[in-house]
């Protein structure tokens, strides 16, 4: 199973699977370049603007017409607010399985200051891949020797007590708080995954903390 970062912060996410599954779409058109033309399935988290971008799903729907959108109960309004057509809508639930010809999904709802879901995936070959991000906690979610983990590591717990020491003293606003419930640290996120990969499993971790002085990032 093969994993491409077109990017992954409070900038933008977007992650391409096999080359035909892309996870999360908050990138302007023009970075998903030549990934665009072999896509099968293009699959929603939540709407937040780093993770839903209108205008790329614009562009793709009208490039791609035979595209489909996967998403779960929430994420279907915005999808029509960007211009794609039920039609090409999939809708999942929480807990349950969908099968394609290549590969099947199924959600897996997660903590976050929205209605957000991860990505069990498993392609033709067997192989299996944990997707998650922007959310504050993976505790009582199984993924037992997968082949692949995705996983947000934002912060480090030391970094975050740091950066909201900083913040007080200078008496400045401070979202650290927001930041720690609704996003995974860098311990909380290895300990799920030792918890839960085998002798052949891969990670790699998504979504790290990039401070920007004067913005509030309790969307991210």
């Amino acid at each position: 199973m093969t994993y491409d970062v077109i990017s992954t912060g409070s900038t933008g996410n977007a992650v391409v699977i096999d080359g035909q599954i892309l996870i999360d779409c908050g990138v302007p058109y023009k970075k998903l370049g030549v990934y665009v033309k072999n896509l099968l399935l293009v699959l929603l988290t939540h709407r937040h603007s780093d993770h839903f971008r209108p205008a790329t799903i614009s562009a793709l729907h009208k490039t791609r017409p035979a595209l489909r959108f996967g998403c779960c109960p929430w994420m279907v309004d915005p999808l029509l607010e960007a211009g794609v057509h039920p039609r090409s809508i999939d809708l999942f639930y929480p807990g349950r399985e969908y099968r394609y010809p290549r590969f099947s999904v199924r959600p897996e709802p997660l903590r976050h200051n929205v209605p957000n879901c991860g990505y069990h995936i498993t392609n033709a070959a067997g192989e299996r891949l944990f997707y998650a991000t922007d959310t504050g906690t993976l505790e009582g979610i199984q993924a037992k020797n997968y082949d692949l983990y995705l996983v947000e590591a934002n912060h480090t717990k030391e970094e975050l007590q740091a950066r909201l020491a900083a913040k007080q003293a200078a008496g400045e606003f401070s979202y650290e708080w927001d930041v720690a419930e609704n996003h995974l640290s860098r311990e909380q996120a290895e300990d799920w995954i030792y918890q839960n990969i085998g002798p052949k499993g891969r990670y790699a971790f998504l979504h790290q903390h990039i401070e920007k002085r004067g913005t509030n990032h309790a969307e991210t």
